[in-house]
């Protein structure tokens, strides 16, 4: 049996994964049920999996902030202290990270045999280019979009499912946080 591969991200209503200008983390609309519920999902047993880019990003982040920032959420030190592979052609170990290890190679490789090896399911927060990848080669189980009240049409960085193969997408389940942010699960299947 292989482990069950879950692409979790963020995105504006217009499908970006992040805002410059003079947006806040979480577009600032993050709210106590959001961040209980992101701390409950995290605090399931799992394997965290991210790309060089996305982990730089957060290793970043998370060394320029303070303890009492909205950085150092609960779920996000959480998810910081899961096991980790991050995958990597350029990264060197020991990385800034408690338990993570750098897969090299193609991320589909290293995916796929993290699937047959896991007995926890893996989940991979961001990492867009990567998860796209995984996506194309059938290997993302669910897709969890956590989709906030924003249009970023001028300043939104990174869309989510840019250059995106098409997918057929099958609503696993969807919930409401805080009463404006919509958390979606699917299950991706190729459109034919």
């Amino acid at each position: 049996m292989t482990a069950t591969y879950t692409f979790d991200v963020f995105s504006s209503l217009d499908g970006f994964g992040a805002a410059g200008g003079d947006w806040t983390g979480y577009w600032g609309k993050q709210g106590p049920e959001l961040l209980d519920h992101r701390l409950a999902q995290y605090s399931e047993e799992q394997h965290l999996v991210l790309g060089a880019t996305t982990y730089r990003a957060f290793a970043r982040m998370l060394a320029e902030s303070t303890e009492d920032s909205d950085v150092r959420d609960p779920w996000v030190t959480r998810m910081r202290n899961l096991p980790a592979t991050v995958v990597s052609t350029t990264l060197e170990e020991p990385l800034d990270w408690p338990d993570a290890t750098v897969a090299r190679g193609d991320a589909v490789d290293v995916v796929a045999r993290l699937k047959e090896e896991s007995e926890v399911p893996l989940r991979s927060h961001g990492s867009l280019a990567m998860n796209r990848a995984l996506m194309a080669a059938g290997l993302v189980d669910r897709v969890q979009v956590t989709l906030f009240p924003v249009v970023t049409g001028r300043t939104g960085l990174e869309p989510v499912f840019g250059g995106a193969a098409d997918f057929d997408l099958e609503l696993l389940g969807s919930r409401i946080l805080d009463g404006r942010v919509h958390e979606l699960v699917y299950r991706p299947t190729p459109h034919r």
